[in-house]
């Protein structure tokens, strides 16, 4: 039975350690070859056309062409390679712009041997992999949701009756539940909405559209 081909990885750091480090790191695995290392991201350019790796790991921070700038011009040319940033740096702008570029993973220098090489093979089968702090960066863009966005189906019936200025038990008989419930659904829905009052809910109800 013939063995499966290696996954072809190019090295990109401007430090001789750091991709020595790599370099004794792939040896390890019999399914990932490294292919070719460079230390700057015109370098990296040069050597994906030349030897047609199927990931590369791309430091971020490098003189002259960054590792962003380099990211986006090799998935521009070469959109069969992979690309994952590996970094020491963790910040939102990074996270963001490394992604934006094209990267289809995030990871830390800090990362184990084990969880590198699998997300090595997952980059190559066209799956993702973050650091939880890239992830984390990600949702603090997206930002909070917006209020209301939680509220259940039923809770957006009972928040249209209050708008309409029924009370507790006028709610209660509409929807055939007790005046209980009716309370418990209007209590969730103030807290959910972050609102001190009925009134207040209502106010949030009609500019936000929840109704």
């Amino acid at each position: 039975m013939s063995q499966k081909t290696p996954t072809r990885v190019l090295v990109v750091d401007d430090h001789a350690v750091v991709r020595g480090g790599l370099r004794l790191f792939l040896l390890a695995f019999d399914d990932l070859e490294l292919v070719g290392e460079a230390n700057s991201g015109e370098r990296a350019l040069a050597q994906c056309a030349e030897v047609q790796p199927d990931v590369v790991l791309m430091d971020l921070m490098m003189p002259g062409m960054g590792g962003v700038e380099a990211i986006r011009l090799i998935r521009q040319r070469l959109p069969s390679v992979q690309v994952i940033a590996l970094t020491s740096f963790p910040e939102d702008e990074l996270v963001q712009a490394a992604l934006r570029a094209g990267a289809i993973g995030y990871l830390l220098k800090t990362i184990s041997a084990g969880d590198l090489a699998q997300a090595i093979r997952a980059a190559a089968a066209g799956q993702p992999t973050l650091a939880p702090e890239a992830t984390q960066a990600l949702l603090r863009q997206a930002g909070p949701p917006p209020l209301g966005d939680d509220l259940t189906a039923r809770e957006r019936q009972v928040l249209a009756l209050l708008v309409q200025g029924l009370s507790n038990a006028d709610i209660a008989a509409q929807l055939v539940v007790s005046e209980s419930t009716a309370k418990f659904h209007v209590s969730n829905i103030l807290a959910k909405l972050q609102a001190g009052s009925r009134a207040e809910a209502v106010a949030i109800a009609l500019q936000s559209g929840l109704t």
